[in-house]
């Protein structure tokens, strides 16, 4: 594999949990696959579940790490093309880009949506500028669009808890104060339907999504999307359709999930990727529960990314 982006790099998702479950039952097999090979993670964006299980998923392999704060600690650098560099940013990732690619062998990449300009956001510009000039493999630690690594640990999650072949997966919108980017849900969206799920979206009008929906039903009535839902995901995105792109339409706490929410389930699972802001996403009850498994899920980042990484030092 030789850049991991989207749920179409990862092959059939039956073997690819299947090798995940194999890499969480002895994560230290592969150890001599990232001897004298080097990682470099670089976060444009704050991190902490993804920069720690990324981390430590090469560190299982052998892999030197190296970490980038893009702004904190190196130049600021320039993402735009035909731009005057007269501001405050002393160096361009044309040039930035193929320099980092001569100190490592596979490169992680976080950047999030500007939340401004939707096609902007949306050609993704930023890891793809990697892919083309760094001249080593690249992948996502979340992209404006889409987290494949989050998603796949999703799945891992789900594959390991559900107690049904056809599980019924719900996700909910939920209010939050702050304009968060679609890529969770777009990327949540994507692996869910590529699996034989029954897959269900329920959020406000105005919050639809792109075309990551694919098959699944969207039901604006968040009640009768719950009803016999086997596991619940809960997250915000802002709105994605023009003219509100990257805007918060609501706050409406009614879609806070909550015990009363959860009992029209068939005893769900609750899911959330994390961070998740208390009593505005979900109840304290709720994500303390015996049926929350936000930190098994939070555990299996640790899997995704070194199945991820196996992958891409087996292709070197």
């Amino acid at each position: 594999m030789r850049n991991f982006t989207n749920v179409s790099d990862i092959g059939p998702l039956d073997i690819a949990v299947k090798e995940a479950l194999k890499v969480k039952s002895d994560r230290f097999a592969y150890s001599a696959l990232g001897k004298n090979r080097t990682l470099m993670m670089i976060f444009f964006n704050s991190s902490l579940r993804t920069r720690l299980s990324t981390q430590k998923a090469a560190m299982n392999l052998g892999m030197n790490v190296i970490v980038l704060d893009v702004n904190q600690g190196t130049w600021k650098l320039e993402t735009e093309r035909g731009v005057i560099m007269d501001g405050d940013k002393a160096e361009h990732l044309l040039e930035a880009i193929p320099v980092m690619g001569c100190y490592c062998d596979i490169i992680g990449v976080r950047s999030f949506a500007g939340l401004n300009d939707k096609t902007e956001d949306y050609e993704e510009r930023v890891i793809n500028q990697f892919i083309k000039y760094s001249g080593r493999p690249v992948f996502s630690m979340e992209a404006a669009t889409r987290h494949p690594l989050q998603s796949f640990a999703d799945l891992i999650t789900i594959e390991e808890f559900k107690t049904k072949p056809r599980p019924k997966v719900v996700m909910t919108w939920a209010p939050h104060p702050r304009a968060l980017p679609q890529a969770v849900p777009n990327s949540f969206a994507e692996w869910m339907n590529a699996t034989d799920y029954e897959f269900v979206i329920t959020h406000p009008h105005g919050y639809e999504l792109d075309s990551f929906i694919g098959n699944a039903r969207v039901e604006y009535d968040q009640r009768k999307a719950l009803e016999g839902a086997d596991f619940v995901y809960a997250k915000n995105w802002a709105a994605y359709t023009d003219p509100n792109y990257g805007k918060v339409l609501s706050t409406d706490r009614a879609w806070t999930v909550d015990s009363e929410k959860m009992a029209l389930t068939d005893n769900a699972f609750f899911m959330h990727c994390l961070p998740v802001r208390r009593n505005m996403i979900v109840t304290d009850e709720v994500i303390e529960s015996e049926r929350s498994i936000v930190i098994p899920e939070a555990a299996n980042r640790e899997i995704s990314a070194q199945v991820v990484l196996k992958r891409m030092l087996e292709s070197l």
